[in-house]
């Protein structure tokens, strides 16, 4: 952990401001639209620009008993069209903050959802989702709202000091005195802000993915009476949070009163000196007027800047994050051939796989699956039974030797061809919130009729409590299913496998957590759906077994015998020992 944490920083510290221009340029912003809103904001500051030189004229201009209507009339509409230039402007580079930081979430949703699955065994959800709403937030408020005004304020800003040197170039040389003394305080504050803005967004990740874990998992908790523990250790982390945003707060509230008060002091001066300048006439009232509306267009951008740097250092970090996750390798889900592997025989030719080094799962193992039979594992906890499932979805893949479909090598068949083939149901079968409808054709190509619906309902003998439901098809089943019991999602979850006419099919301990009747409802539908299909099974129960065309022993790694439930029985002393459990049990 220590030397992920290192590697992160060192890189963190290389990730500059053109890393993230060029970044965010790569998430196709809308040019058009954020060159017209610069053009408006051009304007703006323009009309902004034009409107001391007006009041400059009207005030040198008219008398005590006479105004000069027609500056007036035209001051005024300067000012109408600084508001809606103004408006427009934001408008129009707020929609092309927002069209880019969109652009980002799609690219970053589409690219999480090809990571593989060894991703997500080392990386929390909570951690991740944080990556994409928190991270983008920062994102999203730095190009939708502080960018906007740092741009506006800088056009102002800009073209303020540029007429101010024109105008009168002594008093203008009189405010660059206050430059030094800005940069002084904000290049260390800055330095401090990017660091701890960092350590805040990570300590909000952290706090977000142990919420969303255990959170998610309220049932053990309470049932384990782990209230006490947990909100211990949610305090901690909430306070890990405050700490560095009371260090946050801290350094804005000394930076904003600084800025101020420099920027007061910076006026004070600039007043006293206009106003010696007035009395001995070297300066006329309209002129000071005027450098004083400037010296605001100045000074109000420059407040804003402080906000707008350390917005920028949070969101560098933010993208720096971002960038990791991005980088990620995905599944190559497009790449290969199509294959219809029906008729096709699985074969393990000498596979190893190991999660971590050093710590083999997988030692050479090797076996075969013909088309329309139902080969069986079983053994003990540990031995790498899942592990062999896993590899067959190609979650992971293998160390050493190959998996085969027929004379195809599996990774040389396109991943979502493969994929689509397989239907898998497990002992805890994965439901969505949502309808039951939606569950049953999840990731299915085309909707589903009706019809079609229920056929696979009652294949799985799950028609009739659906129809029980007042809402049928639409009902909806809560967070992972809540709502349904055991033996209700696993028929569910059969029905789904049903609807894909799957190739193969894969059964992992599918009736191993059900009471007796809704194991017998669940295994009837099993024998039905298993049939014409080439079908792995992996079960304790000896019932799922003993009529498998193949069993394969797997402990501790290997494949230590195989053959039919008799010949297992005659030639293999741990296979007799777990039969005499299953019959005693």
């Amino acid at each position: 952990m220590d030397r992920v944490n290192k590697k992160q920083s060192s890189s963190i510290k290389k990730f500059k401001t053109k890393d993230f221009v060029k970044f965010v340029t790569k998430m196709n912003p809308k040019k058009r639209v954020f060159m017209i809103g610069m053009f408006f904001t051009l304007l703006t500051s323009g009309a902004a620009l034009i409107v001391p030189q007006l009041t400059k004229n009207l005030v040198d201009g008219s008398r005590l008993t006479q105004m000069n209507m027609s500056l007036l009339f035209t001051l005024i509409l300067a000012f109408v069209a600084q508001l809606g230039f103004g408006a427009l402007g934001s408008y129009l580079l707020r929609f092309s903050g927002e069209h880019t930081v969109k652009s980002l979430r799609e690219q970053l949703w589409d690219h999480l959802l090809t990571l593989p699955v060894k991703y997500y065994d080392d990386h929390k959800s909570g951690e991740t989702s944080s990556r994409l709403v928190n991270d983008t937030t920062v994102i999203n408020e730095l190009m939708t709202s502080h960018f906007p005004n740092f741009i506006s304020g800088g056009i102002q800003l800009i073209g303020s000091m540029i007429i101010l040197f024109i105008m009168d170039w002594k008093m203008a040389g009189l405010m660059f005195l206050a430059v030094p003394v800005i940069g002084l305080i904000m290049v260390p504050i800055g330095r401090m802000m990017s660091k701890i803005g960092r350590q805040l967004q990570t300590a909000t990740a952290a706090f977000n993915a142990d919420a969303s874990e255990k959170l998610s998992e309220i049932r053990l908790i309470k049932s384990s009476n782990g209230e006490q523990y947990e909100k211990q250790s949610g305090r901690n982390l909430i306070m890990n949070v405050f700490k560095l945003g009371i260090k946050d707060a801290k350094i804005e509230a000394v930076l904003q009163p600084i800025m101020m008060t420099a920027m007061i002091g910076l006026f004070v001066v600039v007043l006293g000196y206009g106003a010696v300048r007035v009395q001995d006439g070297s300066l006329t009232s309209g002129q000071f007027v005027a450098f004083l509306l400037y010296l605001f267009n100045i000074m109000m951008p420059v407040g804003s800047f402080a906000t707008f740097f350390s917005q920028l250092q949070k969101a560098m970090g933010a993208t720096e994050r971002v960038v990791q996750l991005m980088n990620m390798p995905s599944e190559a889900i497009d790449k290969g051939m199509t294959k219809d592997v029906s008729g096709e025989t699985i074969m393990f030719n000498n596979v190893s796989f190991q999660y971590e080094e050093d710590r083999p799962i997988l030692k050479n193992v090797s076996f075969e699956a013909k088309e329309n039979t139902v080969v069986a594992f079983v053994g003990p906890s540990g031995g790498g039974k899942s592990t062999i499932f896993s590899l067959l979805e190609r979650f992971y893949h293998p160390s050493n030797g190959e998996i085969k479909i027929g004379n195809t090598n599996i990774n040389d068949v396109q991943l979502h061809s493969w994929r689509s083939q397989i239907g898998f149901v497990s002992q805890d079968s994965a439901v969505f919130a949502g309808t039951i409808r939606e569950n049953l054709q999840y990731g299915l190509d085309r909707n589903l009729s009706d019809d079609e619906l229920w056929n696979g309902l009652s294949l799985a003998y799950a028609a009739s409590f659906v129809k029980d439901f007042p809402e049928q098809l639409d009902t909806e089943i809560g967070e992972r299913g809540v709502k349904l019991s055991g033996g209700q999602k696993q028929r569910i979850a059969i029905a789904r496998a049903f609807l894909r006419d799957p190739q193969i099919l894969m059964l992992d301990e599918a009736t191993a957590s059900l009471d007796s009747q809704s194991e017998e409802q669940v295994q009837r539908a099993l024998n039905q759906l298993m049939e014409g299909r080439t079908t792995l099974v992996i079960a304790h129960r000896l019932s799922t077994i003993v009529d498998a065309d193949n069993i394969y022993f797997v402990e501790k790694g290997m494949i230590t015998g195989s053959g039919t439930h008799q010949e297992l029985i005659a030639t293999h002393a741990l296979y007799r020992d777990y039969v005499k459990e299953q019959i005693v049990s």
